[in-house]
């Protein structure tokens, strides 16, 4: 396995990554960069949607089922870009998450069966400097993996049906969470920013109609490297950075 460069130095990219977002381009937005730099340092990656992301095109004229089925396509289209194939739909309603015992279940499944290393997910806290990255839905995933991580996975005594169908307990030693506050692992991802946009721009139904956002996450990415004391000219993805073990 190859590294990965932080502002504290390169760390060991991890044998098995899953991510658990809410929507479709979640992780475009969030990480994209960083997930292309880990599947090019090894890394084996997964993705866990828990919607299908049929409320978030207001300006297409297309129904529920057919829009969840174009935003399944986009995401799997955007999900290759960065080195990643394996892909699950928990298809919950878009705009309705909330950390349910029912939510928790099916990411400790997710867990039990991929066995990561890494999970990268939302935060849970709100980010009020950027309050679109704060939406419920994400607010929810992140709780619900972040419970699904700690205790749940790795108890034996939670979701014995998991246990009863042979899905072993698992420790996940690590999380990375998207859009927190107060982040304190900054990856640069200047060497994959093109496969960033590359997936980003997989994402027609979202994208089409918004030409700017690519200057917008290119600024974003900047700012944070700079905070984060990389050289100039350089891109940085942020992440609060949670040992569980």
């Amino acid at each position: 396995m190859n590294s990965l460069l932080t502002t504290n130095g390169p760390i060991d990219a991890p044998q098995r990554v899953l991510v658990v977002c809410a929507h479709p381009d979640d992780v475009d937005f969030g990480a994209a960069g960083t997930i292309a730099a880990l599947t090019q340092a090894g890394s084996t990656v997964a993705y866990c949607l828990v919607t299908s992301g049929e409320a978030g095109s207001d300006h297409l004229d297309i129904d529920l089922d057919e829009l969840a089925a174009l935003r399944q396509s986009e995401q799997r289209a955007a999900a290759h870009q960065v080195g990643v194939d394996d892909l699950s739909f928990l298809g919950h309603p878009d705009g309705q998450l909330i950390a349910s015992m029912e939510l928790r279940g099916e990411i400790t499944e997710a867990i039990r069966e991929f066995r990561p290393n890494l999970v990268i997910t939302h935060s849970p806290d709100r980010f009020l400097g950027r309050i679109f990255a704060s939406h419920p839905d994400h607010l929810a995933t992140g709780e619900a993996t972040i419970c699904a991580v700690y205790p749940d996975s790795r108890n034996p005594r939670a979701f014995k049906e998991l246990l009863d169908r042979g899905l072993l307990p698992h420790v996940v030693p690590e999380l990375w969470l998207m859009a927190h506050p107060t982040p304190d692992l900054h990856i640069d991802v200047t060497d994959t920013l093109e496969n960033k946009f590359a997936a980003l721009r997989s994402h027609e139904s979202q994208m089409g109609h918004n030409p700017g956002i690519e200057n917008v996450v290119r600024e974003w990415l900047g700012e944070e490297a700079e905070k984060a004391g990389f050289s100039a000219g350089r891109f940085a993805e942020a992440f609060k950075r949670v040992i569980t073990v």
